[in-house]
């Protein structure tokens, strides 16, 4: 999973209703490429390099977790649903919408099909007109000119004036930060750290994740359950409950609430499922002595995944320790976090089946997950 990174694009139109083809495409990017951050204001400039109507222009800068090529994969497919006809790709022509890739941060890309950063930055008044509202102290990658002074030194002379409209951010404010800790869990394989990981992000959230990598009873306990079961739990429960404690202890000024891609009631529920009764009698107890002591989290989201679904995850990640995990094992963690959900009756759950989503490669169901969200934060 990539990290976000800002972009900017140029966004422009000359045919029909112009602003609300700019509007469009706005709401377009926002739900298939990223948050958008900031816009700038909107220019009306005659048609450059060909007769025409005048163009509407702006800039937008966006966070985005697409890789550059997909990203002008994405930004054709906009361009396509709102109207835009393609006729010799040589020629300047009239459009409904045309979308360019000027910045993709600070990388320079020279291939056959994407050149970054766009080579026609210093030439084009009504790429630097705009681009100069959202960086003007931002430098060129290659050229290493501020764009303030590329748009004094600018030979376009084309007239352009600052257009009345003003274009909206489309996406919705989101209600995480008004709760303080919200926990995510699911079965393995189910996408729930990819998804902790991409909130804390997206939302400025402090991110705790649960450390299975530094458990050395692990890999034993997937070639031996009878032998390393106990002892497996055991650890687990103490790693959760000190990292628990330790980071839900530590209030972080710069961040807007916590978010944790597990909730430690997790350790009880697979020792039910992996300790003889005998061992998780005992286990019992100790659990709940460290239960009472921890934050309990005001949000507990459920990802449930099929069981089909789950498997091919966990081959693709690629544990060697994961690779001989039954499918009845993982149908007994989902019966047991479900039958767990229908017992809590003191914090707010949302069980959401993600089954038929892929919201890490798919921006369009990150944002549907969100939205199951906002439903129990309503």
């Amino acid at each position: 999973m990539k990290s976000p990174k800002t972009v900017i694009l140029a966004l422009g139109s000359n045919l029909g209703d112009r602003m609300d083809y700019l509007q469009k495409a706005l709401e377009k990017i926002h739900e298939n490429i990223g948050w958008i951050q900031e816009i700038s204001r909107v220019y009306e400039t005659p048609a450059w390099g060909f007769e025409g109507e005048s163009f509407l222009n702006a800039c937008v800068s966006v966070s985005t977790r697409l890789e550059a090529k997909r990203l002008l994969f994405e930004m054709l497919e906009i361009e396509t649903e709102l109207g835009r006809e393609r006729g010799n790709p040589e020629a300047y022509q009239n459009r409904t919408i045309d979308l360019d890739l000027l910045l993709f941060e600070e990388e320079v890309i020279d291939s056959p099909k994407l050149t970054i950063p766009h080579p026609g930055i210093p030439e084009r008044l009504f790429v630097l007109k705009p681009l100069n509202d959202l960086v003007p102290n931002g430098k060129h990658p290659v050229l290493k000119k501020s764009f303030s002074d590329l748009l004094k030194s600018t030979s376009d002379s084309s007239e352009i004036s600052l257009f009345q409209g003003e274009l909206q951010k489309p996406q919705k404010s989101y209600k995480f930060p008004s709760f303080n800790y919200i926990a995510v869990e699911g079965n393995i394989g189910a996408g729930k750290t990819s998804f902790s990981t991409m909130v804390s992000e997206d939302f400025n959230a402090k991110l705790i994740l649960e450390r299975f990598k530094d458990n050395p009873f692990l890999p034993k306990f997937y070639e031996n359950k009878e032998r390393y079961a106990f002892p497996l739990e055991m650890s687990f429960l103490a790693d959760r409950y000190q990292q628990l404690a330790d980071d839900l202890a530590q209030y972080d000024l710069f961040k807007e609430f916590v978010i944790s891609d597990y909730d430690v009631f997790k350790s009880l529920i697979f020792a039910r499922i992996t300790l003889h009764e005998d061992e998780y009698a005992l286990y019992h107890k100790l659990f709940h002595l460290m239960y009472k002591e921890l934050v309990k989290p005001e949000i507990y989201i459920y990802l449930y995944q099929n069981t089909e679904r789950l498997l091919e995850n966990i081959k693709k990640r690629g544990r060697d320790y994961e690779q001989n995990i039954q499918p009845g094992y993982l149908v007994e963690i989902n019966r047991s976090y479900l039958n767990f959900i229908k017992s809590q009756s003191n914090m707010k759950v949302k069980v959401i089946d993600i089954s038929g989503l892929d919201f890490v490669d798919r921006r369009s169901d990150y944002l549907k997950l969100l939205e199951e969200i906002e439903k129990i934060i309503d």
